[in-house]
């Protein structure tokens, strides 16, 4: 077993963190563990407000002070520390802005968001360690694991709420690059198509287009075509689990090296470029800025493997 917390913590409530529940503020706090120890120790009394009891709703608010009981939890595969140590260094150069509200980062490719689901390490966590004296670092939205691009992060509580209601009022745009099979149709501009997420007895997550699902909405713009793929620009309108990929692949155009949703055959056709991982970057993120209202907009440039693949892809479209 891990002690994460070794002695009772008391944590004074300030205006950032004012106004959430007493349980979502425990699960940013006590990172890695599990809800329903959370629930357990908020309803057996060991959490505590002001010296009082508190349900799981209970909305903190400037002041309050919260008693942390010692919290043990299972003890995860670890990232050697040197290991997390460089990824914490690498994180340095992929920052492409960052002021006293927040801060957006070109996520690579293969990095996890946050820690869990046997992760020790992810995005947040290496900033985490990257900004010690940050009060508050808190993911805006998220990526997959395998999706590269901008990722935003709130450095106040106020700001986070300001740009999840962007997200909300479908005032934020976001535009990714995608290089998918076949030759896209000019008349496919967008796909408007439910999505059903399932979890399978692995964890899994799948994503398929059901009338049962949540309604969900991609545009999709032709950026350049080649021999056999085309490189689209996706905007999704509606935030759902794998939703530009699974639209995607509705359209009849899986995305490049999609492990879930993919052409093993298109696939084994790229790899003569050096692709080696799902061709889904986050390229463009337009927001207002929740301190000043200015319109800003960011772009990720892509990594070396993306470039290079589709470098390869006009050399061979032009010997043709």
């Amino acid at each position: 077993m891990k002690t994460d917390n070794l002695t009772v913590q008391f944590a004074n409530i300030t205006d950032d963190e004012a106004g959430q529940r007493i349980d979502n503020f425990l699960l940013a706090r006590l990172k890695g563990v599990p809800k329903s120890l959370i629930y357990r120790i908020v309803r057996k009394g060991e959490v505590r407000v002001n010296k009082g009891r508190v349900k799981a709703e209970y909305k903190l608010v400037v002041g309050d002070v919260v008693r942390i009981p010692p919290v043990r939890v299972a003890e995860r595969n670890e990232v050697p520390v040197s290991a997390k140590l460089d990824k914490v260094a690498a994180l340095v150069d992929c920052i492409l802005y960052e002021d006293d509200h927040l801060l957006l980062i070109n996520k690579p490719s293969g990095t996890a968001v946050h820690g869990g689901s046997g992760l020790s390490f992810g995005v947040i966590e290496g900033l985490r360690a990257l900004r010690p004296q940050a009060r508050f670092l808190e993911l805006v939205h998220r990526l997959d694991r395998d999706t590269s691009g901008i990722l935003m992060v709130a450095k106040k509580r106020s700001v986070l709420l300001s740009l999840h209601e962007q997200l909300r009022q479908k005032t934020m745009q976001k535009d990714y690059l995608a290089l998918v099979r076949g030759e896209w149709q000019s008349h496919c501009k967008v796909i408007s198509a439910p999505l059903l997420k399932n979890i399978l007895q692995s964890g899994e997550r799948i994503v398929r287009v059901d009338s049962a699902g949540k309604p969900s909405e991609t545009r999709f713009k032709i950026e350049e075509r080649f021999a056999g793929a085309t490189l689209v620009k996706a905007s999704p309108i509606t935030g759902r689990t794998h939703q530009i990929r699974v639209h995607a692949l509705h359209a009849g155009h899986p995305i490049a090296f999609d492990d879930r949703y993919g052409d093993t055959q298109f696939d084994r056709q790229l790899a003569a470029t050096g692709l080696q991982r799902l061709f889904l970057h986050a390229n463009m993120l337009r927001f207002q800025h929740p301190a000043n209202g200015e319109t800003l907009s960011i772009q990720a440039p892509m990594d070396q493997q993306l470039r290079h693949c589709l470098q390869v892809l006009r050399q061979q479209a032009q010997k043709r």
